[in-house]
């Protein structure tokens, strides 16, 4: 059942760049935003319920993670100074919505103290505390009971569907160095994702290396053929087989293919894998804007397919182009002196008027975001 949920609406208070912020969301968003707007701590929202469900993590070591609740609580907070995150939730058959409530802030040893934790499914209170065992027992607020397998059996489902969450962030250099993150699974980053392929089953290992094949030959023409293979130390590899002037071609490895084939290569990667919702940060990274055009496209069919729903962070005109994303979808990130404000594209009259005047959507969404002197960095450098 967790698989078949999805995030429908986001109400955060002093989390990071948002002192208050009420998004409803859809099976598939674009982030849209200046540089330090806080698109990546919208994202982090996501991580964080992952932290919270997962093997590993818990409430202290998700805070921990993020430098205490000091550094989480937005530099906009006046006198009332709890993080609160407020998430609700839908069975993609309808069958429940849910409710999943989390304040918190610190003790005078910096402890991170929770101040409310609550769940709901349809009309029903499942969870609220502080409870009378809490108050007897302040200790009982450092743990959420999320991640409590022995109190958390009437809302399991909604843990297991945080902890099915995935961000993905390629960092090539990564890739091609996997020592730099041994001992990270699932590192986010790249680190382990040769070995994240090599442990699928290989009948699934298989099918999806014919898939992300085939698509490569479109985007990288001279990659004719790709395969997986284990050194002496058990380290998995990728060799690709490239044109060459030779009749058999050249074989190259990981270390060799450029960043953009190996980011490519796992964003094809991780949209197969189904399960929960996947979050990437700037996917157009080192890829040509032919293929950065038809990604919306893509993800889409692949949605179709493992009903996965996607979070996409972007500064690209080129991913916004295609037709068929519409104003619900586009969230802004607008920065002020009192936290940075997130609106869909819809609600904002002036892009709904270019849109109808034939401006394409990426025209009228990108300069938004500009910020207001950039062209002054033109000047950096005179005397």
């Amino acid at each position: 059942m967790s698989k078949g949920m999805v995030f429908c609406r986001v109400v955060l208070k002093n989390w990071k760049n948002f002192a208050n912020a009420d998004v409803a969301i859809e099976n598939r968003v674009f982030l849209v935003g200046p540089n330090a707007s806080g698109k990546s701590n919208f994202l982090d929202v996501f991580r964080f319920l992952r932290d919270l469900a997962s093997p590993g993590g818990g409430f202290q070591e998700s805070v921990g993670r993020r430098g205490g609740v000091t550094a989480i609580r937005c530099l906009a907070a006046r006198r009332y100074s709890d993080v609160e995150i407020r998430i609700e939730l839908k069975d993609r058959d309808g069958a429940s919505r849910w409710e999943y409530e989390i304040a918190f802030n610190q003790d005078r040893q910096r402890r991170p103290l929770l101040s409310r934790e609550r769940v709901r499914r349809n009309d029903e209170l499942l969870l609220d505390r502080p409870n009378e065992e809490d108050e007897n027992d302040r200790d009982r607020l450092t743990q959420t009971y999320l991640e409590q397998v022995n109190v958390n059996r009437e809302f399991r489902d909604l843990s297991a569907f945080f902890g099915s969450i995935r961000y993905l962030h390629i960092v090539p250099q990564l890739v091609r160095e996997p020592d730099r993150s041994v001992g990270r699974p699932n590192d986010p980053f790249g680190g382990d994702f040769l070995e994240q392929i090599a442990k699928a089953p290989e009948k699934t290992r298989n099918a999806r290396m014919r898939h992300i094949q085939k698509a490569l030959r479109f985007a990288v023409p001279q990659l004719q053929e790709i395969a997986l293979w284990r050194d002496n130390r058990g380290t998995p590899h990728l060799r690709g087989k490239f044109q060459h002037w030779r009749p058999q071609g050249a074989w190259q490895n990981e270390e060799q293919f450029s960043d953009g084939t190996l980011r490519l290569m796992g964003l094809l990667w991780a949209s197969m894998e189904g399960g929960g919702p996947l979050l990437l940060e700037e996917p157009e990274l080192s890829l040509h804007p032919d293929i950065v055009r038809v990604l919306p496209q893509m993800f889409a069919r692949v949605q179709r397919s493992v009903r996965r729903q996607i979070f996409i962070s972007t500064h690209s005109p080129d991913l916004l182009r295609d037709d068929g994303i519409g104003l619900d979808e586009v969230l802004l990130f607008l920065p002020a002196a009192e936290g940075t404000s997130v609106t869909t594209a819809e609600t904002h009259q002036d892009i709904q008027q270019l849109l109808q005047g034939g401006v394409p959507l990426a025209d009228a969404v990108i300069p938004k975001t500009r910020p207001e002197n950039m062209l002054q960095l033109t000047l950096f450098g005179d005397a």
